[in-house]
């Protein structure tokens, strides 16, 4: 099927204000992490099931019921639900179709996990439960793709394990979902998972931003609370706050003799709900009032030195690339700008549009990746237009063998469209894409529902962003590189060259084969000394650039 083809803008603008229309302009259509509330009918009673038959010893449904009977019962309204849900989010969207029927069994392997003695068998029409030689429950099979079937056959074969094993009963309600989400999911992608509500929560909160609060991070010395950092995107950054100022009460309430993990507490409040801070040094103090706003992590930080700016970013969050815009818009105020460093090294990524639209702040036009799926809503060429913020500067892009994901689709689209170079090592090859989905429990579910195609079409998964420049083979085979490259030569180019013609299926050999010409490492000093030289030696920069092949028109196939 072929993928629609959403585009965006970017402009350049003034600091702050411009930078927040540059970010508004730049429209990605569409919103990969797109949470999905799915569920099931929880009307049917268990106990109605048709087709469905209990042991056939009657003195273990006695010792079932009796033991049932002096230990809580599990919730299968609960576990209706949120297996019914599950099911009903995972048919469509994972990479390789599966039944009901397969989701299930393999769920259901996973109380062997938590309990050895416990087997589930299917053969002959039936599926069978036994603990260690006793047959517990026999339930015929519905049809492989009957979800509401399936999700009450799993209830129940749970609850007769429930009653039976006390280890079932130790784990509780959470960790039998976790035991049968954890199996299932064995089966699949390394990526996909279920993660239970209450880390679901934390989760949440990192993404976007979690409870209110004023953006401060606090430290301590022998006599008070220090404010060690101010979040650019919190109320605390335009009212003024800086580090190593002192906070001397939150509220009214002194916060003398306590922790700084008890203060940031008393920050916390409602969306919008005022806090009251009495700040200052040794000399003077101020009272200030700020309102609570949900405060993304800080993602992005810069330095400029000798007319080069570093930047590096973390991870790919709700604000990055509007935090981005601001950094690249102060950058170009310098009339005698060098050129730009962006440090993703260690970046394990985060939101796929965030790494397109950041991409859009540093080119005119084209496309920054392909998203490729089964399911119709998964497959997508995202593509920008507009402006790039830092008027054609030189870039050059440090990687390592812990980027990841996001980070690695934002360095494959500079490096493909010759906009910038890559120097480090071969990074992670985490190129498939996940969607979740929120559970009636609070869970969710993150789902491989796409894989991730650089601009010149070659796969992300396994296969990694090779530099240009390679920093993982020693200092000397480095300084060899520089040398080279001054000479117009670039000893990675049939490396590069090599992956960008790689196209998915890639075998695993191949793929190795490829990766050894630069083995992932993590980042050294070594990287930013190469991106240094590569900005003060213009000849060496070009030079780089022309080990990306010519970009060349991609479209995918349908699989």
């Amino acid at each position: 099927m072929a993928p629609s083809r959403p585009r965006g803008t970017a402009r350049r603008g003034a600091p702050f204000a411009r930078a927040a229309r540059h970010i508004a302009l730049i429209l990605i259509v569409m919103l990969l992490v797109a949470p999905v509330s799915a569920h099931a009918d929880p009307a049917a009673a268990l106990p109605t099931v048709p087709g469905t038959q209990p042991a056939p010893d009657a003195q273990q449904a006695s010792g079932a019921q009796q033991a049932s009977a002096a230990q809580p019962a599990l919730d299968s309204d609960q576990m209706n639900a949120v297996i019914g849900a599950a099911l009903a989010f995972l048919t469509p969207r994972t990479l390789d179709s599966h039944s009901a029927r397969e989701f299930c069994l393999w769920g259901l392997n996973g109380l062997g996990a938590i309990d050895p003695s416990l087997a589930v068998n299917a053969q002959d029409g039936r599926v069978r439960l036994s603990l260690a030689q006793d047959t517990l429950l026999v339930l015929p099979a519905p049809p492989d793709t009957d979800q509401g079937g399936w999700t009450a056959l799993a209830v129940r074969l749970m609850q007769a394990a429930w009653a039976r094993s006390a280890p079932m009963r130790d784990a509780g309600a959470d960790g039998t979902l976790q035991g049968f989400f954890d199996e299932l999911f064995n089966h699949m992608d390394p990526y996909s998972r279920y993660v239970a509500p209450s880390p679901a929560t934390t989760d949440r909160d990192i993404r976007t931003g979690g409870t209110a609060g004023a953006g401060l991070t606090l430290g301590h010395d022998a006599r008070s609370i220090l404010i060690t950092g101010v979040n650019a995107n919190g109320p605390a950054w335009p009212v003024g706050l800086s580090s190593g100022q002192r906070l001397y009460a939150v509220n009214g309430r002194s916060t003398r003799d306590q922790t700084p993990a008890t203060v940031s507490q008393w920050l916390l409040g409602d969306v919008g709900s005022k806090v009251t801070l009495l700040v200052g040094d040794e000399r003077t103090r101020r009272t200030i009032v700020l309102r609570r706003a949900s405060v993304p992590p800080e993602t992005v930080f810069a330095y400029a030195s000798n007319h080069t700016v570093v930047i590096r970013v973390t991870a790919f969050s709700a604000d990055t690339a509007e935090e981005m815009s601001q950094y690249l818009d102060q950058a170009s105020d310098d009339p005698h700008l060098r050129g730009l460093v962006l440090d993703l090294r260690g970046n394990r990524g985060g939101v796929l549009q965030q790494a397109v639209t950041t991409s859009a702040l540093m080119l005119d036009r084209g496309v920054a990746a392909i998203t490729h799926g089964r399911d119709p809503q998964a497959n997508h060429i995202w593509a920008v237009q507009g402006g790039d913020m830092t008027g054609g500067a030189p870039i050059v892009i440090l990687v390592d063998g812990r980027t990841a994901s996001a980070a690695e689709i934002l360095a494959a689209a500079l490096a493909d469209h010759r906009r910038a170079v890559v120097v480090g090592s071969t990074t992670l090859g985490k190129g498939l894409v996940q969607t979740i989905g929120q559970m009636p429990d609070g869970g969710e579910l993150f789902v491989t529902w796409s894989r991730v195609l650089a601009p010149q079409g070659w796969p992300l998964q396994g296969l990694g962003v090779m530099p240009q420049i390679c920093t993982s083979r020693g200092e000397a085979d480095l300084e060899r590189q520089l040398q080279d490259l001054a000479a117009g030569t670039v000893d990675m180019r049939d490396a590069v060259q090599a992956a960008r013609a790689a196209r998915f299926p890639l075998p695993v050999s191949r793929i190795l084969d490829i990766r050894k010409a630069c083995p992932a490492a993590i980042g050294t000093d070594s990287d930013l000394d190469a991106a240094r030289s590569l900005i003060d030696n213009p000849a060496e920069y070009r030079a780089a650039l022309t080990a990306i092949p010519d970009d060349v028109a991609y479209a995918p196939q349908a699989e």
